[in-house]
């Protein structure tokens, strides 16, 4: 029923569904419903749908002072010395210090590492491949991780009792098998609860991409780096630097109106 679910869709905005989800879901009844079409005995019952629109929006990001309390954060705990723990601080390291997709990071194998020029080979989308730069911190927290993988992979193949090659990915599941991308989905939202912050891959890429602006780096550049194939996709970053700039002249500027 058309009014029904006109009624439902609005229930949902109500309770805070945003409206690409709510597009979303009508494109999966989309699906559905052409589905139904190829039987003669539904035709009847199928309906128009509605559609919704929705704006790109403002990516959501962490603040740069936000970001660095992460990592301080981050080195206190007290299981450093565990391999979960490692392999789930590098993942938010490099999510955050590259602005890799969440694929990207889950393709990424120990050859494609190049610690000593400072560079990861990505494959992105369309399986272009490109070279992601890496800070010298992230470096050093690389060959910490990757000296914390040797052993637990060593530990793994003493338990299974064989000689067989662990996987070459770079970060691994408790049984040695390659982190899915819904795995580093839930892992990167447990570490962000653990530090009283809404963390996803998508906020880490977007937060690097606009520490970069806001620290003035071409936006050439900052387009080869994430792997986008238009600069128009790039230049949303502008927004946000925009509203960080009109947010502290409000706060900061004698003319700007607000209260001192």
């Amino acid at each position: 029923d058309p009014l029904l679910l006109r009624l439902y869709l609005r229930l949902r905005s109500e309770k805070g569904l945003s409206n690409r989800s709510l597009a979303r879901f009508l494109s999966a009844l989309s699906g559905f419903q052409r589905y139904l079409s190829r039987k003669s005995q539904y035709k009847p019952y199928l309906f128009k749908l509605p559609r919704m629109k929705f704006s790109a929006g403002i990516p959501t990001f962490v603040p740069q002072s936000e970001a660095a309390h992460l990592f301080e954060h981050g080195n206190a705990r007290s299981d450093k010395g565990s391999y979960f723990y490692w392999r789930d601080f590098i993942m938010i390291a490099l999510l955050y210090a590259t602005g890799i997709r969440r694929e990207e990071l889950a393709n990424i194998k120990l050859g494609d590492l190049d610690l000593k020029m400072g560079l990861i080979t990505v494959t992105g989308k369309g399986n272009k491949v490109r070279a992601v730069p890496v800070g010298e911190r992230t470096v050093e927290d690389l060959k910490n991780y990757l000296a914390v993988r040797e052993q637990f992979a060593s530990e793994k193949d003493t338990i299974k009792g064989t000689s067989s090659p662990m996987s070459p990915a770079l970060l691994l599941n408790r049984y040695g098998k390659p982190l899915t991308v819904r795995s580093i989905d839930r892992l990167v939202k447990k570490y962000g609860r653990g530090e009283g912050l809404d963390l996803t891959p998508h906020a880490l890429r977007h937060s690097f991409a606009t520490h970069l602006l806001e620290n003035g780096a071409d936006l050439m550049l900052i387009k080869e780096i994430l792997g986008h194939s238009s600069l128009s996709t790039t230049q949303k970053y502008t927004h946000v630097t925009a509203e960080t700039m009109k947010r502290a002249y409000k706060r900061a500027h004698p003319r700007s109106g607000a209260k001192q």
